[in-house]
């Protein structure tokens, strides 16, 4: 019999791509079942376009457009030209509007190196330490035009220490980063995850607490 086509990722990115990478190397490992088609950026620039073949690159400068909602609308219409299953955004650092969220909703994920709703927006690492915080770390959630509110599917810990910068705190969280996005994108290409109103479902059951990361890399369930 033939074999059923993998489900299909469109990753949305602004940087260095390294949570586009994590999932690259996770499709190239077998450890997750699925295939990038396309992946689309804001800036001609970005480096993350270097990390797959050039005809799954798509980029334009945003900042050329005469409107942010003309900006999005070319690119709703290019990632959906690619027929994904899910759309994760990966690093990209542009808000998205209703528009191009409705046109996906229930199957766009973010992540986001904050432990949400801690943190919405930029600054996440030098606003956990401003706070004194003792743990800080990231999470993946659903998209709604509500700048990082959207429903928490998962996230991941990592201790503050004492003395850290900014940018050591973002070194250690984007350690846990990679496998959180891949653990979630595993749940959601096997059919695992659905968004319900606002809440999560995991196989058909809501989650009350957003799913964590543990030590070896699994989702186990949160504590309140």
């Amino acid at each position: 019999m033939p074999q059923s086509p993998l489900p299909r990722i469109a990753v949305l990115v602004s940087g260095r791509g390294s949570n586009l990478q994590a999932l690259v190397d996770a499709i190239t490992a077998g450890t997750l079942a699925a295939e990038i088609v396309g992946v689309f950026s804001d800036r001609l620039d970005a480096a993350a376009l270097q990390r797959v073949p050039p005809g799954l690159g798509w980029s334009r400068d945003a900042k050329s457009y005469a409107s942010r909602e003309a900006f999005d609308a070319e690119l709703a219409d290019a990632v959906a030209a690619c027929a994904p299953d899910w759309v994760v955004c990966a690093g990209y650092l542009r808000i998205l509007g209703a528009a191009f969220v409705a046109r996906f909703r229930g199957r766009l994920l973010n992540i986001h190196p904050s432990l949400l709703p801690k943190y919405r927006g930029l600054r996440t690492h030098a606003r956990a330490l401003e706070a004194d915080d003792r743990e800080h770390g990231a999470s993946v959630h659903f998209v709604i035009p509500e700048l990082d509110a959207g429903t928490v599917i998962a996230q991941a810990t990592v201790p503050v220490h004492a003395g850290d910068s900014a940018d050591m705190l973002s070194a250690r969280v984007l350690q846990v980063e990679h496998p959180l996005l891949v653990a979630v994108a595993q749940l959601a290409v096997a059919g695992r995850i659905a968004e319900h109103g606002a809440t999560v479902l995991l196989d058909g059951h809501p989650l009350f607490t957003p799913l964590r990361l543990d030590s070896a890399g699994t989702l186990v369930p949160g504590t309140k």
